[in-house]
């Protein structure tokens, strides 16, 4: 306790930010042991991801010490690798930041570190979507980006996002070359901060994003369908209503309690699309509106959920079915260049690029590796999230993918067809590709290593009556991929992924499974036999995994 007491307190005397400090101390008074040594029990660990965590005082929590540490780590990393530093001719880094406690502090923070570094810093105008970020860096000749972002984490929650000049989100080794540079930072005393000296950009940065939208929608295109449109609490609104008024869609009508930025996010448990419930106030709109489809970001608006009329009532799309449909609106519209995803996303997407003679690639998880595919025309993965415009933004964007699918339902509403119907269509054509997943999510993460252990030590061989007829430990890589924490077993007519998350306490178990569809009257058996395959398949996995 003495020893945990002299490391709180050292922390303390550098803390920056008198509500850290004040929240420190009142933990130091009381004597509470076992919150000081949660918050010191490590420091939290930058990698691919950047960073993210629950915001609060400590080297385990996010707080402005932290993002000092980060930013002047990065700095370091950027003048070792042959960026240049001081007087007009600097590399500029951008920064962007969302809406949630504390993102404007530490954008600040990264523009002082990095102008102290002497590098050029320049900060988004206000918090803006993430799309935007990366879009500037490329706009602008950034050699580096930041954003301030914890994207659909929890309230409390707040992160650390990293992109290099190409304007795609950091990949090994250059995370572990940051960290490293973290990691000498002896004190905060030794980064210099200065009060001024970064630039806060105007508006001409988000203008010239929104120009670049143009580039998404194909000339002289429907843009008939109307749309129920939610922010999710976060700062997609202004910018996405100003896209669909440019491309001259109809105004989108809002879920005007979650239009607003908010970082409590007072009307959903976790501010993503995907959770239950969080999208019950957009079907309530649009029960009393009766739109064509409904739209909704995620906080920091890179993700893109599309939701249809189904019978009598409305419901999410999957992620892996918005990234067939776009897939196939632009096979049709005739684009070229390779498709990409991530192992975790369906494989109907690569039958697609097949038929339609495109090169077809596949990746880790994640839009770092997606964003890397030479020749990229169009990335997705199954969590949301789709490039539509690798030139304009090399990551995901909920924005521009907003966009284009809504250009695809105004074209089949002129035709008197649905998103569902071009489903139905891709099913008959490619066999039905259904997907699920099994995520757990846990408070002791000892359980997510202890499900992997089992399941390496004890592989499941058969899977809702299905002969695995192939079982992979992407630990040790394959010819295509980098290795990584996962498991992939390939069944007859079905597929599992296994992998801890990247950016939340959780095992994600993605499953697909793929039922002929001979005549279209074939449709509801293969729907009713997918949903039992994917059910036993859950049932099964979770067995095996002891989860």
């Amino acid at each position: 306790m003495h020893d945990l007491i002299a490391r709180a307190s050292a922390w303390l005397a550098e803390d920056p930010d008198p509500d850290t400090r004040a929240e420190l101390a009142e933990l130091i008074e009381a004597g509470d042991e076992k919150e000081l040594a949660a918050r010191f029990a490590g420091t939290l660990q930058f990698g691919t991801a950047g960073l993210r965590g629950e915001i609060g005082a400590g080297p385990m929590r996010m707080n402005r010490s932290v993002v000092i540490r980060a930013a002047a780590g990065l700095a370091a990393y950027l003048k070792k690798n042959g960026t240049p530093y001081g007087g007009p001719d600097a590399g500029l880094v951008v920064i962007g930041y969302d809406a949630r406690h504390k993102s404007a502090d530490f954008a600040r923070d990264t523009a002082a570190v990095m102008t102290g570094a002497g590098l050029r810093a320049a900060v988004l105008p206000r918090p803006l979507p993430t799309p935007v970020l990366a879009f500037a860096i490329r706009h602008l000749g950034a050699v580096a980006g930041v954003e301030v972002t914890a994207s659909h984490n929890p309230p409390r929650d707040n992160g650390y996002k990293v992109y290099l000049g190409d304007g795609s989100q950091i990949v090994p080794p250059a995370d572990a070359g940051i960290a490293a540079e973290i990691d000498a930072i002896a004190s905060l005393h030794d980064v210099p901060r200065p009060e001024s000296g970064w630039e806060t950009l105007d508006e001409a940065v988000l203008d010239a994003y929104l120009a670049r939208t143009d580039a998404v929608l194909a000339t002289g295109s429907p843009r008939t369908a109307r749309t129920v449109y939610t922010a999710m609490h976060g700062v997609g609104k202004d910018v996405l209503l100003a896209a669909f008024a440019r491309a001259g869609f109809p105004e989108p009508v809002l879920v005007a309690e979650q239009a607003e930025p908010d970082p409590d996010f007072p009307t959903v448990a976790f501010p993503n699309p995907e959770e239950p419930g969080a999208m019950d106030l957009a079907f309530g709109r649009a029960r009393a509106t009766d739109p064509d489809l409904i739209i909704a970001n995620d906080p920091d608006a890179d993700r893109c959920a599309v939701a249809v009329k189904d019978g009598g009532d409305w419901r999410m799309l999957r992620g892996d079915e918005v990234g067939a449909l776009l897939a196939a609106h632009l096979v049709r519209r005739g684009v070229q260049g390779t498709f990409a995803e991530s192992i975790v996303s369906s494989s109907l997407l690569g039958r697609i690029a097949g038929k339609a003679g495109l090169p077809y690639e596949e990746t880790l998880t994640g839009f770092k590796w997606i964003a890397r595919v030479d020749g990229l025309r169009y990335g997705y993965e199954e969590a949301l999230g789709y490039c539509v415009d690798p030139e304009g933004v090399r990551d995901k964007d909920g924005i521009t993918a907003a966009l284009l699918i809504t250009e695809l339902a105004s074209g089949l509403k002129e035709e008197g067809r649905t998103l569902l119907d071009l489903l139905d269509d891709l099913a008959v054509e490619h066999g039905l590709h259904a997907t699920d997943q099994l995520s757990v999510r846990v408070q002791d993460l000892s359980l997510i290593a202890d499900a992997m252990r089992r399941l390496r030590e004890q592989p499941p061989t058969r899977l809702a009556g299905l002969a695995i007829t192939r079982a992979e430990d992407l630990n040790k890589g394959t010819e295509t991929l980098p290795p990584t924490d996962g498991l992939r077993y390939t069944l007859d007519g079905a597929r599992v992924i296994v992998r801890p998350s990247g950016t939340e306490p959780k095992l994600k178990c993605y499953l697909e499974v793929v039922v002929p569809v001979p005549h279209r009257a074939d449709l509801p058996a293969a729907h009713a036999r997918a949903k039992e395959l994917l059910e036993a398949v859950k049932r099964d996995l979770s067995a095996a995994a002891g989860i």
